[in-house]
């Protein structure tokens, strides 16, 4: 039979505050991590879970990596009452939430990486971080952040990436002083560029910066960008979506490099 067979177990309650409260992920320290997939890629980061649940009537498999405490049983409503996908597999963990500096970062010889200014929709940043890890950038650099890294919409939006790709939450004016020191220049992405983002040499140490989702970057990176570029836009509407404006440039970086 399972642990825990009731919605208003306080267990349940924990969980369930931990998805929709940041005060609480991170007066704790904690972040949930759902989906054996998941699951997966936190475990072979190194972390390791404060507590598992698992449901025997959703589960299609289990995760590959040991998990080293005892999973919880519960019951189908009690698991649909924590989830936060919309068809869950079975597996929800409470993990300690990441904590990187800039300093932590482990660059590459020519450094490469994405500066995400304010995003706002845990979505998109969890696109950026699914592109990132597939493009090998040596991490994200989150400025003044409008969400935060432990939400659950971006661990299920990255499809586990954030344990993949090295995200440090930072201020503009400490991430410049750290790319300066690093000699690494900053390509801002904006429309109001004069050049096109294939037109720059992006095999140097680069690091592409993108800003909200309404407004871009704010005058701070504008101002301190090395190089401005912009996508070509021949439709009506003058930007796209932050995350695919990424996956563009960042692509065109991969094939430079590959050349």
């Amino acid at each position: 039979m399972p642990d825990i067979t009731s919605p208003q177990n306080e267990r349940v309650k924990y969980v369930v505050k931990l998805r929709s409260d940041k005060r609480q992920r991170q007066r704790d320290g904690v972040m949930l991590v759902e989906g054996c997939y998941e699951l997966e890629l936190a475990l072979a980061s190194g972390l390791r879970p404060r507590e598992v649940f698992f449901c025997e009537e959703l589960i299609a498999g289990r995760p590959a990596t040991v998990l080293e405490e005892e999973p919880v049983p519960v019951t189908r409503i009690v698991f649909e009452k924590m989830s936060y996908r919309d068809n869950p597999d079975g597996w929800l963990a409470i993990f300690p939430a990441p904590h990187r500096t800039l300093d932590s970062l482990l660059l590459s010889p020519i450094p490469f990486l994405i500066l995400a200014e304010s995003v706002e929709k845990p979505g998109n940043l969890g696109a950026i971080l699914r592109t990132a890890d597939a493009a090998g950038v040596d991490g994200l650099l989150v400025c003044d952040p409008r969400v935060d890294l432990s939400n659950p919409n971006i661990v299920r939006a990255s499809r586990g990436t954030l344990f993949t790709v090295p995200a440090v939450e930072t201020t503009n004016s400490e991430a410049l002083a750290w790319l300066r020191a690093n000699r690494i220049q900053v390509l801002a992405a904006t429309q109001h560029a004069d050049i096109f983002y294939t037109n720059v040499d992006l095999c140097q140490p680069i690091c592409i910066a993108v800003g909200t989702e309404d407004k871009g970057l704010t005058d701070f990176w504008m101002d301190a960008a090395d190089l401005k570029v912009k996508i070509p836009m021949m439709g009506k509407v003058n930007s796209l979506n932050v995350s695919t404006s990424t996956a563009i440039i960042l692509y065109e970086a991969v094939r430079q490099r590959r050349m």
